[in-house]
């Protein structure tokens, strides 16, 4: 933004208003959210994807997604999603491979999610926040697209990741 006044300033997002200007060099009023990036991995353990059920507050229920959360200062995102598969899972990751990256909502959020794969290796201790309520469960590859398909998944970063790693590339229309 050309100018723009901090709203809000929170411990995880900054929330911004003012002018910006567009590629046609029009001036434009925006309301952004600033956010510090997060990562996200697609684990895999025996065959089957594993999910955590976390409760999140905002929209009031539980929904299902891929273990995924927001770097800490100076963390790579590699690193990230790592770290948050063993704190929300327990699960180590093996060798990881990066599939992509996405905006989560570009129209008002600068939310960056990087998206990784990994096998998991062994299954230690669980050392999540004290703010989250979660379990894990482990699925198939087609219970996942049935839950998408009847709306058991609705997470938008959790449903990219599927899409990049493949997941759902089976679908007609």
């Amino acid at each position: 933004m050309r100018k723009k006044e901090m709203v809000f300033k929170g411990k995880l997002i900054n929330v911004y208003r003012g002018m910006k200007t567009l590629p046609d060099k029009r001036q434009a009023y925006m309301e952004e959210v600033s956010h510090p990036g997060a990562a996200l991995m697609v684990p895999i353990k025996d065959g089957k994807m594993v999910f955590i059920r976390q409760y999140r507050a905002v929209v009031g229920e539980y929904v299902w997604e891929l273990p995924a959360g927001i770097f800490s200062s100076g963390e790579k995102p590699i690193d990230c999603a790592r770290r948050e598969l063993e704190e929300e899972t327990g699960y180590s990751s093996g060798r990881v491979v990066k599939l992509g990256v996405i905006y989560t909502s570009p129209g008002f959020c600068d939310e960056k999610v990087h998206i990784f794969k990994t096998l998991c290796g062994k299954k230690g201790r669980v050392k999540r926040d004290e703010n989250e309520i979660m379990t894990v469960r482990l699925f198939t590859f087609s219970a996942i697209k049935r839950m998408i398909k009847t709306g058991k998944i609705t997470d938008s970063k959790t449903i990219s990741a599927l899409t990049l790693a493949g997941v759902l590339h089976t679908w007609s229309i």
